[in-house]
């Protein structure tokens, strides 16, 4: 097995290399022993720093924004789909299953590259992969917008290949924010990063159903995020910085490691914090991928099982649901992620490993909620949007922590490949399949009585109750991670303040 070595980066002399090193045990005795804590302390000094000099505030609250600005596009453009299937569904012909299939290949195209970028991006320069993959995005989805309803077929391609940019851009966006900040600007960082995917959710349930409703044609909605990710990609060219590895635990020297692909991944299957919050952010995946796609159509036809509107018999479909399911997620999103990052902070110095628990709650608690949504959807509609939200808000208490994670129990050089593969597991086993599943199974209730509105409706409320299932196994998942958290933790750290690591063994080996 090859060597696995820390380098200082730009290291000259000895009297300058010796600066260096007391420079590195000075921030190693500041962090307290609490390093990447999402409500870890400051560090003596909290100016994000890149290369052999500070980065500027104002230059890396910039970078920061255009990096959030990009990931609200990306989940924009990913929930539009949703905002808009009744009116696909009818312009195409398709049944449930089918539909499923839009977000589906989405998502497999997505976790299929995101090994690949994680492998890039942890070893070559991360800016213009990202650059890259988001031009292929924007193309493939501007492209989507002009299918014929004779070519269903090129829309699942166009889509599939979509995932391209996201698979570039989730993968390596966090590592860049990850080794700008440390400490308590890391938290504000990563909070404002994730809180944008409810919101960008939501703002793509809306932003689809607005247009589709003014234009009359579904199509124009996929054509707006393409024009803003434009002026997106243009900010990240002439903003955002690509600073070394490991930068903000370093003082901005990085770190480097000579290591193979295959021994990153056995030193994170090795890693049981990574493994088990990876566990529970696939249930999690696997809960919310379901409510984003069908929610919206569960609701329509929830009350046209209650006689309170008439069945969608061809276009333009009414979509006010799709509206106030996404305003419902634009709230619930930015008062969870809130509400989680002030539980954490508030409670680390207390519980050093609060933020599993915090996720595990938040999974447990939906159940109750999620239950009374699909129950209560039949009888009071209003009702079932305040079950909803509750439901979401819960949820959304694990995203920023979840983002976090990951960067304070893997050692700087291997973060991109972790991310990837987490990326590639919760979508495979979450987001990916649950749309299909739920649409496969609601298909196969309704073969029962297929021409009967209430029991269209009751065949996908009964697929639904697949997801408080499922949640209870993200809660299990971030319990057993408890466990484990608080070791690994300070391993990553240790790595960072100039300790070798333990030598893993090769993959295979007992």
């Amino acid at each position: 097995m090859s060597e696995f070595s820390m380098e200082a980066r730009g290291s000259g002399t000895p009297e300058e290399e010796g600066a260096c090193q007391r420079d590195r045990v000075s921030l190693a005795s500041s962090s307290s022993g609490r390093y990447g804590s999402i409500a870890g302390g400051l560090a003596k000094s909290t100016t994000p720093l890149v290369g052999d000099a500070a980065l500027s505030t104002r230059r890396s609250y910039l970078a920061v924004a255009v990096l959030c600005y990009l990931n609200l596009l990306n989940f924009m453009d990913r929930y539009t789909i949703a905002g808009v299937l009744l009116n696909i569904q009818k312009f195409f012909d398709i049944n449930d299953s089918t539909s499923g299939l839009l977000q589906t290949v989405f998502i497999f195209s997505f976790i299929l590259l995101a090994p690949l970028f994680g492998y890039l991006g942890d070893r070559y320069n991360r800016k213009w992969i990202m650059i890259g993959g988001l031009s292929v995005w924007l193309v493939m989805t501007l492209c989507g917008s002009f299918v014929n309803k004779k070519y269903f077929w090129v829309l699942v391609l166009m889509r599939a290949l979509v995932g391209t940019g996201e698979a570039s851009y989730s993968t390596i966006a966090p590592t860049i924010i990850g080794d700008m900040f440390s400490g308590g600007r890391r938290t504000i960082a990563i909070s404002l990063f994730y809180v944008v995917l409810p919101v960008g959710s939501g703002l793509g349930y809306i932003m689809g159903s607005t247009i589709a409703t003014a234009t009359g044609d579904w199509r124009w909605a996929l054509r707006v995020c393409p024009v803003l990710g434009a002026v997106g990609v243009v900010l990240l060219v002439f903003l955002c910085p690509n600073p070394p590895r490991g930068a903000s635990e370093t003082r901005g020297q990085g770190v480097a490691g000579r290591s193979s692909y295959l021994e990153d991944i056995n030193y994170l299957l090795k890693n049981k914090s990574f493994v088990w919050s990876s566990l529970g952010i696939t249930s999690m995946s696997f809960v919310t991928g379901a409510l984003a796609f069908w929610a919206p159509t569960f609701l329509s036809r929830a009350q046209v099982a209650q006689g309170s509107r008439q069945p969608c018999v061809a276009e333009p479909c009414d979509t006010s649901d799709s509206f106030i399911f996404g305003a419902v997620t634009v709230a619930s999103g930015i008062f969870g992620v809130g509400l989680g990052t002030l539980l954490t902070r508030g409670l680390i110095g207390r519980v050093p490993h609060v933020d599993p628990l915090i996720c595990a709650v938040g999974m447990l608690g939906c159940i109750p909620c999620l239950l009374a949504a699909i129950f209560l959807a039949a009888r009071s509609i209003p009702v079932t949007y305040v079950f909803v939200f509750l439901g979401e808000t819960l949820l959304s208490l694990n995203w920023p922590i979840m983002g976090d994670i990951v960067l304070y129990v893997v050692v700087p050089t291997r973060r991109a490949t972790a991310i990837a593969l987490q990326i590639m597991v919760c979508h495979l086993l979450g987001d990916a399949a649950s749309p299909y599943i739920i649409g496969v199974i609601s298909d196969s209730l309704s073969a029962y009585d297929p021409d009967s509105p209430q029991w269209r409706f009751h065949s996908l409320q009964y697929s639904f109750l697949l997801c408080p299932a499922v949640a209870v196994l993200g809660g299990v998942f971030y319990l057993v991670n408890a466990l484990y958290i608080t070791r690994d933790k300070m391993a990553a750290q240790r790595f960072s303040e100039g300790e070798q690591p333990t030598p893993l063994p090769k993959l295979g080996s007992p």
